[in-house]
């Protein structure tokens, strides 16, 4: 017997977010291996950009996730969710692009803004329908 789902929406995002997360990973690890850095950076710039690329995706995206989820489940509108989990996606593409260099400097401040958009927008929904 299949199960109704409470969540119809927000799955999408953490999957794509989750296959995100690998290539990000990896970028990082490929780099240790090819220049032989088991622990920390070795005082490697370019791994410390990896690194905090990759950090900085593990540092914002599970409460940005965990808010989306919290919305879904207090009714928001599939156009409420896709809208701000698509803007996570390509916030956090944009910054990663922009901190590893492979983008312009231009995609940080775009990418952090829209991740922290998506936080703030958000956070003040659920506020207002908990509070109304």
């Amino acid at each position: 017997m299949e199960m109704p789902s409470l969540l119809s929406v927000t799955p999408l995002y953490i999957a794509i977010l989750g296959i995100l997360f690998i290539p990000f990973t990896m970028y990082v690890g490929m780099y240790r291996i090819k220049n032989k850095i088991n622990l920390g950076t070795g005082g490697d710039d370019e791994l410390l950009k990896r690194m905090r690329a990759q950090a900085n995706f593990i540092e914002t995206v599970p409460m940005a996730l965990f808010l989306l989820v919290m919305m879904e489940v207090l009714g928001a509108s599939d156009t409420w969710l896709h809208s701000l989990g698509a803007a996570l996606v390509l916030g956090r593409v944009a910054h990663w692009l922009s901190m590893t260099e492979l983008g312009p400097f231009a995609l940080r401040p775009i990418g952090m803004v829209a991740t922290i958009a998506v936080i703030l927008s958000s956070s003040i929904w659920i506020l207002l329908d908990v509070l109304g």
